[in-house]
């Protein structure tokens, strides 16, 4: 008896939670899943302060956001991937930041950011800008052609390593007449 009426619990409770996710589900926007899934790819990141999530919800809102350049990566219907390119300056011209590029643990080294990197290039440049500026691992974004800004004497608003801050020109030559310190979106909190 008491074993019968365990399981009943247990299957009413497992329905009446099946039936709040499924409406919280359906009350979701877009935008709920990406900060979701970019909460949920920066959770074990050790050199993240885990507020990445807090920043798209700032930038989807931001002046500096283009709506062609905020990019989602999908499996089976479901958000997996993550990126986003939001405008900056240096000295007169408008350049790009990538921040974020997030895709969920469990499908990452499976080419998923790789597509997003490369698929956000190719709207900026058809788009018309010049090119993008980048915080990260070093390694990770050299092989989509990143070199160290310092290259075309772009600097970060604040002291970091070389090698960390990164640009590429989405053109040969774009980037030669552009130099100075980089002046993000005040949502990012680093001017």
């Amino acid at each position: 008896m008491n074993v019968i009426l365990g399981v009943t619990f247990f299957i009413l409770g497992s329905l009446a939670v099946y039936i709040f996710q499924k409406k919280r589900f359906k009350k979701m926007k877009e935008e709920d899943f990406v900060v979701e899934v970019v909460q949920k790819a920066f959770l074990r990141e050790k050199f993240s302060d885990h507020n990445e999530h807090n920043l798209v919800r700032a930038l989807l809102k931001s002046d500096s956001f283009i709506k062609d350049l905020s990019l989602t990566a999908k499996f089976k219907g479901m958000i997996v991937g993550y990126i986003l390119f939001t405008k900056v300056k240096v000295g007169e011209e408008t350049l790009l930041a990538l921040a974020p590029l997030a895709v969920l643990p469990r499908f990452q080294k499976k080419g998923v950011g790789k597509s997003l990197v490369e698929k956000g290039h190719k709207v900026a440049k058809d788009l018309g800008y010049k090119g993008i500026v980048v915080l990260g691992h070093a390694e990770y974004y050299k092989k989509f052609g990143y070199e160290p800004a310092s290259k075309w004497n772009i600097k970060f608003p604040l002291e970091i390593a070389d090698e960390n801050f990164m640009a590429i020109e989405l053109y040969p030559g774009a980037l030669e007449n552009i130099n100075g310190t980089v002046e993000y979106p005040v949502e990012f909190g680093i001017n």
